[in-house]
């Protein structure tokens, strides 16, 4: 009795033991989740994973798994998700909050931002800082600053002057972008960039707009005549940065929430270096896949900006509370 006594308390010891050392080496796992394709050189993607190799190198206690191609939260959902603490970490194109949130519709505001150069800038200004308090108020919070220049491609005709786009079907990737076109005489559909290759194929869509990477990581040289590349005139700009819930960043040690920043500070860094490459590779993509690449011209960069007044930018200014301020904010940045 006194031998089974004996070998009972050492089960317990050693099982106590084992629990006690299975505590000591807990990770706090993390998921961080995004829209785009995981593995094919998508930038957005890239960044997610090199914040999660950093956080796993920095040796903090946490692992992040990232679940891509909308695996794990369907695109639209992704900020009530994050924002309500039930997704850890997302890459997330801004504007499709603009439901929610109507000021995020200046981050994809028909040409407001120009070229990356501008973009850098505006993110240290006081059109980001209020873009920001909104985030953050909404419960989640800005780990990397991220603008993608994008393009316009059809499958029937180089759109280059507003009237190129009469009477064809498009996609536009939020408000600012629909009310434009839909003044210039397009009809609209709306959808996520992760839905505009089937959208083509079927022939809901005629047309699109979207990210340079987006036009390469889903493959739309597939199914388009005509792709007008940003070029020297950029009408399109979307603000799509790497977000984490403010609820869980907040119960993380100083030590954790230190790497996470640390590591979101190294991908935007990253990201600000190669994404400058991203029209060329664009560009090359294309043309070796056989479509016709242009440009539009300063006239026609002019003409959309005239429609875009008149339309995007009057009704931004009517119906969001500060709206008009805002624009003056970020038309400031020189």
């Amino acid at each position: 009795m006194q031998k089974l006594l004996s070998m009972l308390k050492l089960a317990t010891c050693v099982a106590v033991g084992c629990i006690a050392a299975s505590a000591a080496g807990a990770q706090t796992v993390l998921k961080a989740s995004h829209q785009f394709p995981g593995g094919k050189g998508d930038i957005r993607d890239e960044m997610v994973q090199l914040i999660a190799r950093e956080v796993a190198a920095a040796d903090v206690g946490i692992e992040i798994q990232v679940f891509p191609g909308a695996s794990l939260y369907k695109p639209n959902d992704q900020w009530n998700a994050v924002t309500r603490g039930l997704l850890d970490l997302t890459s997330f194109p801004l504007d499709y909050a603009s439901g929610r949130h109507p000021e995020f519709s200046a981050t994809l505001m028909p040409g407001l931002v120009g070229n990356f150069d501008r973009a850098m800038r505006l993110n240290d200004s006081e059109f980001m800082q209020d873009i920001k308090q909104v985030i953050e108020d909404a419960g989640a919070m800005v780990i990397s600053d991220a603008w993608l220049s994008g393009a316009f491609a059809s499958k029937k005709n180089c759109i280059t002057s507003p009237d190129t786009v009469k009477g064809q079907v498009i996609r536009a990737a939020g408000p600012a972008f629909e009310e434009m076109l839909a003044a210039a005489g397009a009809s609209i559909t709306s959808m996520p960039s992760s839905e505009i290759y089937t959208g083509m194929q079927t022939n809901v869509l005629d047309a699109t707009n979207t990210s340079s990477a987006s036009f390469v990581s889903y493959r739309l040289f597939e199914q388009v005549k005509c792709l007008t590349a940003p070029g020297e005139n950029a009408l399109w700009f979307m603000y799509e940065p790497v977000l984490m819930s403010k609820s869980v960043f907040d119960k993380l040690t100083p030590e954790q929430q230190q790497a996470i920043l640390d590591a979101g500070e190294k991908a935007e860094a990253f990201f600000n270096e190669e994404i400058r490459s991203g029209d060329e590779l664009m560009v090359e993509t294309y043309e070796n896949a056989g479509v016709e690449v242009v440009e539009m011209s300063k006239a026609d960069y002019d003409a959309w900006l005239e429609v875009a007044k008149d339309s995007a930018y009057k009704n931004f200014a009517e119906k969001v509370p500060g709206g008009d301020k805002l624009i003056e904010k970020a038309l400031a940045v020189e």
